[in-house]
């Protein structure tokens, strides 16, 4: 028997069910059973209690509370996972009842986030993120951040840190932003040449695991030309990747694009969390298409397509042409598909993993890019070889002859540069 699955952490959830709940409480503990999962530990045990309102002490009932102490007892049960944030108030009187380490569901999404970061900003957008978070509820995480061991909801910042006074937090908070803003800068820099160079951007976009980085990969290899060693880190789990990735892919006119993949979502994601890596989603916001990327085998479709839809509106991107790309229709029938079509406009149904339809997706982005192509031949007059090499470099250029009065080139143009080199056009 594998001894890694024995030594994990041994945690009970606990959700509860209020009658104005949009989302089914059972789906809704599936997915915190995955984000356990990723953070490496075990679910033995849920609990969920159906509430009119949420208690403000306790978040529960103090008698399910006491209940679920017992259950904890009798398990061997180190942790207690909740569906929703609790306020430091809720974290401390929980833990005095339970007698157990408290976790929410924001502080279990930081932990993941925390174990994946890669990239120097990533790192600190998380790190921000988890000050941010922890910031207010030093009282509620004073008991079990000072016992030894930590394991799930303990990572980042330190009792040291935590329980130095609120202006030494302030401060770091105060540097982290500073570095966070210069990073900023430079991505501006980097975009000022991408859009310079007239090529469209197209960012993937949805819920953590529906095949993003996948799709991705599967999109550059359709391009021959493309260098295989651009391939991005894709793996089959929450939150694999944290990283904005940034890869060329070309459209069946041959045109040349730019992939950007993102962050994935989930529900209920930490306001921290979309504040702190705003400064990358950011790259959505200067994106001329939208794919956004659903996982068809799941069976709460809904669920991903609204969250998806609300962070969207949050980053004010919802008026930029959206293709709703139905994933891994590998694992799924698409006449057992249920969602709400509000949500959905434009849509295709694909495998990342067969490749179906890739083909006729690469068309649906040509299709729907605000800026469109037009089929011209040019004479760049020799004098001018610098227009030519920036053709060469920038287009996929159908062919090149050279004349007396200049070199001739035929190719697919953006509308941008078919304007500001019209005078250069023959046909």
């Amino acid at each position: 028997m594998d001894n890694s699955f024995n030594n994990r952490e041994k945690i009970l959830i606990v959700g509860v069910e209020l009658a104005t709940d949009s989302i089914d409480v059972e789906n809704s503990m599936d997915e915190l059973e995955e984000l356990v999962n990723a953070a490496g530990g075990m679910v033995v045990s849920r609990v969920i209690q159906r509430r009119s309102s949420i208690d403000p002490a306790c978040f529960i009932g103090r008698g399910k509370a006491s209940e679920i102490k017992n259950y904890c007892e009798e398990l061997g049960i180190a942790t207690v996972v909740f569906n929703d944030e609790l306020s430091g108030a809720q974290l401390r009187n929980l833990e005095e009842i339970i007698g157990r380490k408290i976790v929410d569901r924001t502080n279990l999404i930081l932990d993941i986030f925390a174990s994946r970061a890669t990239s120097k900003e990533g790192k600190l957008q998380v790190r921000l993120a988890q000050l941010k978070y922890r910031l207010p509820r030093l009282v509620g995480f004073r008991d079990y951040l000072s016992r030894e061991g930590g394991g799930i909801g303990t990572r980042g910042p330190g009792e040291q840190k935590l329980e130095t006074d609120r202006r030494h937090i302030l401060r770091e908070i105060d540097s982290i932003e500073k570095a966070l803003e210069e990073a900023k800068k430079a991505r501006s820099i980097k975009r000022k040449r991408r859009e310079e160079s007239s090529l469209p951007i197209v960012a993937l976009v949805g819920y953590t695991n529906a095949g993003k980085s996948t799709l991705l990969n599967k999109i550059i290899e359709m391009d021959g030309e493309c260098d295989r060693s651009k391939k991005v880190f894709a793996y089959d789990m929450l939150f694999a990747t944290l990283d904005t990735s940034l890869r060329r892919g070309r459209l069946p006119n041959g045109q040349p694009f730019l992939l950007t993949d993102t962050v994935g979502f989930v529900s209920k994601l930490p306001t921290h969390l979309i504040e702190a890596f705003k400064g990358t989603l950011e790259e959505v916001q200067y994106a001329d298409l939208l794919l956004h990327v659903v996982d068809a085998s799941n069976e709460d479709l809904d669920i991903q397509i609204e969250t998806t839809k609300e962070i969207l509106k949050e980053l004010d991107v919802l008026n930029k042409p959206i293709i709703t790309v139905f994933n891994k229709m590998d694992k799924a029938d698409i006449s057992n598909l249920v969602f709400q079509n509000k949500y959905v406009d434009k849509k295709i149904f694909v495998s990342s993993k067969t490749m179906a339809n890739l083909d006729k997706l690469l068309r649906m982005i040509q299709e729907n890019l605000p800026q469109q192509y037009k089929d011209v031949k040019l004479l760049i007059p020799y004098a001018e070889h610098v227009i030519t090499s920036y053709f060469l470099e920038h287009y996929d250029v159908g062919y090149m002859k050279y004349r007396e009065d200049g070199t001739e080139l035929g190719f697919n143009i953006s509308q941008v540069d078919y304007d500001r080199y019209s005078k250069y056009i023959i046909g």
